[in-house]
């Protein structure tokens, strides 16, 4: 039996392909859906992008009909937009449209309770990202959900490492620079193990799997200082190796604040851009989301106006640039706060640009939808490495959540490339404080 969704604005923002998605099915919006979208039209961002998409969509699919009677969709489904509900009365509730914000939202209720009242035989399902929508929606019966085109494995269950215990001799053939085969350990390329002696668990040896996804191979430099930043934990250790491995273009860094993302990706870029001559330089991007209320507009030239934004990633720069004075053979010049191998810029305005031989890192991932972490990762040229680092538990931006956000897309569809690497840290090494904090709050 065919069924009938209807979609909310935030669906059609979050992906405008969600209209082709429920084939064989009907699909529905409301005319105050439409309205809606006509007002992010002009935004210039992936959500006005997504709401020009959305026109165009409609505007082709009505080339072929009515979208007000229904128009057949090449995947078997019909689209139909829905604009004459019957006034309250009859069976169907009343809703205060006093206030803008809930006119959608009452539009959907009143568009689902309708349907189910003109046609009882046919299914009504609201899909929707608004969570009190879909509690509303329960009150009087109908089903919602969020949109969920593909199961997607959260950074929680893909950490990209595993801890096992073995046997002796395993671990004496890899000291000795010898790979090894766990067939029961269900690993994918670039994935990283750490084995324990099953008699001795002070006795242990970090592995990375090999392209082919199985063969385990030694972890030699476990104790390497990259511009006098080391690893304090093994997460960090198997980190440093995939951020320092050039075959690796991609690596993806998930985990709560604290753990060292930013901090080791950064000083893994400087290393290879000062050290290596690997890059020819480290270019940081952030999105431009608040925490809490945005302050408005910042006085100054586009520097300036992005000093806060961007002020985490030079806290970062001052503590590796202390760590490397403090190393016996320094790393870094002493002008690296101002050294044009160093850039840190918004990510609004990557759309376009072409980025070859440089490290590029994108912090605050969390915060971006699939199709905006498309757009990044088609920015990187030739000869370029770029890491994306963010905590899917921390998220600020109302379109996305832990498991629709665009890091945790990235992980799990990459999570079988020989071309990429990820590592979910889990240990924090910021302050007993900040470790307790993140736990327990």
């Amino acid at each position: 039996m065919s069924c009938r969704y209807i979609l909310d604005t935030n669906i059609l923002l979050f992906d405008p392909q969600s209209l082709l998605h429920y084939g064989g099915d009907e699909v529905i919006l409301t005319l105050e859906v439409i309205e809606e979208m006509d007002t992010f039209k002009h935004d210039p961002n992936e959500r006005g992008r997504s709401a020009r998409t959305v026109a165009h969509l409609i505007d082709e699919l009505r080339a072929r009909g009515s979208v007000g009677t229904g128009v057949a969709m090449d995947n078997g489904g019909t689209l139909r937009v829905l604009c004459r509900i019957p006034p309250p009365g009859d069976g169907l509730p009343a809703f205060d449209n006093s206030r803008p914000e809930s006119r959608v939202g009452n539009s959907i209720l009143s568009a689902a309770l309708f349907l189910r009242q003109s046609d009882p035989q046919v299914p009504v399902t609201i899909v929707t990202k608004n969570v009190n929508l879909r509690v509303r929606a329960d009150v009087f019966g109908i089903e919602a959900r969020d949109y969920d085109p593909a199961r997607i494995r959260d950074t929680d269950l893909l950490r990209g490492w595993h801890a096992l215990e073995v046997d002796a001799p395993l671990i004496d053939g890899l000291k000795e620079g010898r790979s090894a085969v766990i067939p029961e350990l269900d690993t994918a390329p670039n994935e990283y193990v750490f084995l324990r002696d099953k008699g001795n668990p002070r006795r242990a040896q970090a592995c990375r799997v090999a392209k082919d996804g199985r063969t385990l191979w030694p972890l030699i430099e476990t104790t390497r200082a990259v511009c006098g930043v080391r690893s304090l934990n093994p997460e960090q250790t198997f980190t440093l190796d995939a951020l320092l491995d050039p075959t690796i273009p991609m690596v993806t860094l998930a985990g709560k604040a604290g753990t060292g993302k930013t901090l080791l990706a950064m000083a893994a870029g400087l290393h290879q851009v000062f050290a290596d001559n690997r890059y020819q330089r480290l270019i940081v991007f952030r999105p431009t989301i608040a925490v809490s209320r945005d302050l408005g507009y910042l006085p100054g030239d586009l520097g300036e106006k992005m000093r806060p934004w961007m002020q985490p990633v030079y806290d970062a720069l001052d503590l590796i640039r202390s760590q490397d004075r403090l190393a016996p053979a320094r790393t870094l010049p002493n002008d690296v706060m101002d050294c044009d191998e160093i850039a840190v810029e918004p990510l609004t305005y990557i759309r376009g640009r072409s980025i070859p031989n440089q490290f590029i890192v994108i912090d605050e991932a969390q915060n971006l939808t699939p199709l905006e972490v498309k757009t990044v990762i088609t920015r990187v040229g030739s000869g370029s490495k770029i890491v994306l680092t963010g905590d899917p538990h921390q998220i600020d931006n109302p379109y996305v959540d832990a498991r629709s956000n665009g890091l945790t897309c990235l992980v799990d569809r990459f999570r079988d490339s020989p071309l990429s690497a990820h590592l979910t840290l889990v240990k924090g090494e910021r302050s007993a404080l900040a470790e307790t904090a993140a736990n327990i709050l």
